[in-house]
């Protein structure tokens, strides 16, 4: 049976249907739900509040001005607070229906940072097809596959990020593994590099150490949408950003190298 990878679905429902052939199993490596797509203006933001805010907004956080762009969000949300809290919450809920009713089975699911992990492992309970294998390793087509889901923390206090001990302690957790898989890269400047956004996000140093001791065939991870550098080798562990799913609409077929010594 293949394994197909993908990451950043960003509510690309349709597409990742298309993407995966009947019968195969699928990784996918979080960020599932679209709040903003930069490029279209399209997502749940713009459904709650105007194209100009979240424009406005968007420009005062690639700025690094995260304090002011969280003023001119709530300045915007006055007197209608719950109101906006209600709808977010149910485009959220719509947003995960919508892409676990494109999964296939087995589907091995971990969450990114701008996932929320309550509400997706609630609306999960409806599709037996997911599972839930952050923090453990999984036998898949004879290959130990490890997880480390999430990201770290940044100023913008996003739902999916968990803390630097939370991080670690999932990834000393794994032992061995043929496969890693992971939202974020491991911290390597090149990788975690967006030339887009022209700015670098946050890499796992301990996932670094992971890769470095225990060497894997490969890591794959996501999160970064137009990395300065795609893969590349750290030991003999091919280090994959397997791309942006929402603008590729391509999945990556997993090859498999056989099990380390």
């Amino acid at each position: 049976m293949a394994v197909y990878i993908v990451s950043d679905l960003h509510g690309a429902a349709d597409e990742l249907r298309k993407a995966v052939p009947e019968g195969a199993t699928l990784v996918t490596l979080g960020d599932m739900i679209n709040f903003i797509d930069y490029f279209s203006m399209t997502g749940i933001l713009t459904e709650v509040f105007s194209v100009e805010t979240v424009s406005e907004v968007i420009e005062l956080r690639t700025s690094g001005l995260i304090e002011e762009a969280r003023r001119v969000m709530q300045e915007r949300s006055v007197g209608r607070e719950e109101e906006i809290r209600t709808e977010i919450g149910r485009l959220v809920v719509d947003g995960y229906e919508r892409i676990f009713a494109a999964l296939p089975d087995p589907t091995y699911a971990i969450l990114g940072n701008v996932d929320n992990p309550a509400i997706a492992r609630t609306v999960a309970e409806e599709h037996p097809a997911v599972r839930w294998p952050d923090g453990s390793v999984e036998t898949i087509e004879g290959e130990r596959f490890g997880f480390v889901g999430g990201a770290l923390p940044t100023p913008l206090h996003v739902a999916g990020e968990i803390s630097e001990e939370e991080m670690r302690a999932k990834v000393e957790g794994l032992g061995p593994c043929d496969v890693l898989c992971s939202h974020i890269p491991p911290a390597i400047p090149e990788l975690c590099f967006d030339t887009v956004a022209k700015k670098s996000e946050r890499g796992s140093e301990d996932m670094l150490a992971y890769i470095q001791d225990v060497q894997p065939n490969v890591a794959y991870f996501g999160h970064i949408h137009q990395p300065l550098v795609s893969s590349m080798h750290v030991g003999r562990t091919l280090c994959l950003n397997v791309g942006y799913f929402r603008a590729t609409r391509r999945a990556w077929l997993h090859q498999s190298l056989g099990v380390p010594d």
